[in-house]
């Protein structure tokens, strides 16, 4: 076994709405499956797609796990390329998620700054990905709305934001 092995985590969500199967899921099962090399100690989770699990596991794994990297993987039916988001927005959670909940304040962090950017350059990214011949296409978004999932990735940024303010 590596020492000082990079630690990742990778997530897919739930079945939700008229997912019957979630296929964020699926390809993180995948990914397991296939690793990510010897250098990285990859975790992946199935994220329920409630609003208040999510504040409870997020905290929880990030503690437990204490990662260099953390990746949610969602699925959209409107997305026609892989789409990395580049910012975490804090309100404006309406949706009702599995249990039916909306929490009452329609925020992710209560006194939290209203966006928050990944540290990761999306762009950058987006274009190394885009000039490779791996065959997939990719773009950045800054606000694909407000769902749990979205949630999911506002919350993580926070943490982040809140362990390493200078980012």
């Amino acid at each position: 076994m590596m020492a000082n092995k990079k630690k990742v985590i990778v997530t897919g969500f739930e079945p939700f709405g008229n997912h019957a199967v979630n296929s964020s899921w699926v390809a993180v099962q995948e990914l397991e499956r296939l690793g990510l090399g010897e250098a990285v100690d990859l975790f992946v989770c199935e994220v329920p797609v409630e609003y208040q699990a999510v504040q409870r596991l997020l905290p929880s794994l990030w503690k437990e796990r204490q990662p260099q990297l953390v990746v949610h993987v969602g699925v959209s039916g409107l997305a026609t390329t892989v789409t990395l988001e580049q910012c975490g927005h804090n309100k404006g959670y309406k949706r009702l998620d599995n249990c039916s909940f909306c929490p009452a304040s329609q925020c992710c962090m209560e006194r939290g700054p209203s966006c928050i950017s990944s540290v990761l350059d999306m762009e950058t990214v987006c274009k190394r990905v885009n000039a490779s011949d791996i065959g997939v296409a990719v773009s950045v978004s800054r606000d694909a709305g407000r769902s749990v999932v979205l949630l999911t990735h506002a919350h993580t940024l926070y943490m982040n934001y809140s362990t390493h303010p200078a980012h």
